[in-house]
């Protein structure tokens, strides 16, 4: 069995993330080879495709999330994430328990009491041929079943129903309440069933090598070692420096490693960054404590591939200002190109702002 050292893994995931160099393709076809964008803050899927296509604007997603062909909602890992419609389709009922589980963790003890078959009927009838916000749906839900808690009446709806967001709800700097739609009627298909073995492939063809474990963490997924082990024949096995399997699609291409990987900056919450159990393809255990605070994964800067500190942006809107702030963990090899990519960011972010980069040193 080929063992595959640090450097390795990180090059192949950087290559089959289009991050050793932007992809010349479109915004559809990225989101599709992605799987799913992490959509918890609105922005955030923005900067995941700016930093890994040729050309892309903001528009490009936009674009996609009016005419329906890409939507959000929850999916892996229970959390908000964007994806193509066709993937939402039989994506939402593979991960339907975990999404269960994770209702059950943070509302169980308030809804003990509850008929959830009841409540979903309730809220599945106030939603056809509507958009209501969750706030807006947990009132009317209130007004038949008064003094329950409106927060947990609003969440498990969400979970007990598969339910989009539409726009212009997750799209550049658009805040405020949450929009329900029932996914079928807002993408105009029907669900599909399909087992996890897709998934699997789909996430090794954007994520692989990994293990087992690799998996579980990305997607939400649990005891899947037997999936793995039908797939096994169908698949390509090496291991880690520590001895640990991981599975490959058979005909994808390792890089050797040679060369330099150019600067990069990841949002928060990158599909990167929260893809592994064993995150020192990227970056190491130390630096992992600061980039991924309790349920926060903060924005990440690459240099030659591995995380190399965090970054901020920051607006004054009244003195037409973007501020974006770079605190390194190790003095930077070459200031000039993380400069250049700030700049280009910044461009794409506040294009009609003055720009400011500041390179400090990581003080904690």
């Amino acid at each position: 069995m080929r063992t595959l050292d640090r450097r390795t893994l990180n090059r192949a995931a950087l290559e089959r993330q289009h991050l050793l160099e932007r992809a010349d393709m479109s915004a559809l076809d990225a989101v599709r080879h992605l799987v799913a964008l992490q959509a918890q803050e609105n922005n955030v899927p923005y900067y995941t495709l700016w930093t890994r296509l040729a050309g892309f604007r903001r528009d490009d997603l936009t674009d996609l999330m009016t005419g329906r062909h890409v939507v959000r909602g929850s999916i892996l890992r229970g959390t908000q994430h964007m994806a193509l419609s066709d993937d939402y389709l039989w994506l939402r009922p593979l991960v339907q328990e975990r999404i269960l589980s994770a209702r059950q963790a943070a509302f169980g003890r308030a809804t003990r009491d509850w008929d959830l078959d009841e409540l979903a009927a309730a809220a599945r009838e106030l939603l056809e041929g509507e958009v209501m916000t969750r706030p807006q749906l947990a009132k009317r839900l209130a007004e038949t079943w008064p003094g329950r808690d409106r927060t947990a009446i609003g969440w498990t709806v969400q979970a007990l129903l598969s339910v989009v967001h539409p726009p212009p709800s997750g799209t550049w700097n658009v805040g405020g309440a949450t929009p329900f739609a029932l996914a079928e009627e807002w993408i105009g298909r029907s669900f599909q069933q399909s087992g996890p073995e897709r998934l699997v492939r789909r996430y090794l063809a954007s994520f692989g090598p990994a293990s087992v474990k690799d998996f579980q963490i990305w997607s939400g997924l649990r005891r899947m070692a037997e999936v793995f082990d039908e797939l096994r024949p169908d698949l390509r096995v090496y291991q880690d420096e520590n001895g640990v399997e991981l599975f490959d699609l058979p005909d994808a291409r390792l890089p050797d490693g040679e060369g330099d990987a150019p600067v990069r900056f990841l949002p928060g919450f990158d599909n990167l960054v929260l893809a592994y159990a064993d995150r020192t393809r990227l970056m190491t255990d130390e630096h992992r404590k600061l980039v991924c605070v309790g349920s926060e994964t903060k924005p990440t800067l690459l240099v030659d591939g591995r995380v190399h500190g965090l970054w901020t942006l920051k607006r004054d809107r009244k003195a037409g200002r973007a501020v974006l702030t770079v605190e390194a963990f190790a003095p930077i090899p070459d200031e000039r190109a993380v400069e250049a990519e700030a700049a280009s960011l910044l461009e794409f972010t506040d294009p009609d702002a003055a720009h400011e980069v500041h390179l400090t040193a990581w003080t904690g």
